[in-house]
């Protein structure tokens, strides 16, 4: 059986640090794009990030997050990684992973509905 299990969150005061983490079981995430995806209380899930197979060499990331967060990926560990720094209230939700085996990179954050593997989320609380 193929799962995701995302792992990370926390409380974090504003202007904090988190690193969330994405791990597989059942199957390697290197051939798979990875997508991190957040919900806010009362809001629409919305794409934050996303990063291509093999080598993650392209990546790409919402507007509200660009130049705050980074996204990685560690083969070896099978596990994708969401650096999440100067945090804000805002960016309380939360946090799903996702995978799909090839998505265009200009659709990877936009589009939700073409992954076919979600994790159970993560929560993230920025508050003081």
């Amino acid at each position: 059986q193929l799962q995701l299990v995302a792992s990370g969150g926390g409380l974090v005061q504003p202007g904090g640090s988190l690193r969330l983490s994405c791990t597989a079981s059942g199957f390697t995430l290197r051939g798979y794009y990875i997508g991190w995806f957040r919900q806010a209380p009362g809001k629409e899930r919305e794409g934050v990030s996303c990063i291509s197979d093999g080598g993650g060499s392209r990546t790409d990331y919402a507007d509200s997050v660009k130049g705050r967060f980074t996204i990685s990926r560690d083969n070896a560990k099978n596990t994708v990684y969401l650096q999440m720094n100067s945090l804000k209230p805002e960016d309380t939700a939360i946090y799903y992973c996702a995978a799909v085996s090839f998505v265009p990179l200009s659709l990877c954050v936009s589009n939700d509905a073409l992954y076919d593997y979600w994790g159970q989320g993560t929560q993230v609380t920025v508050s003081s």
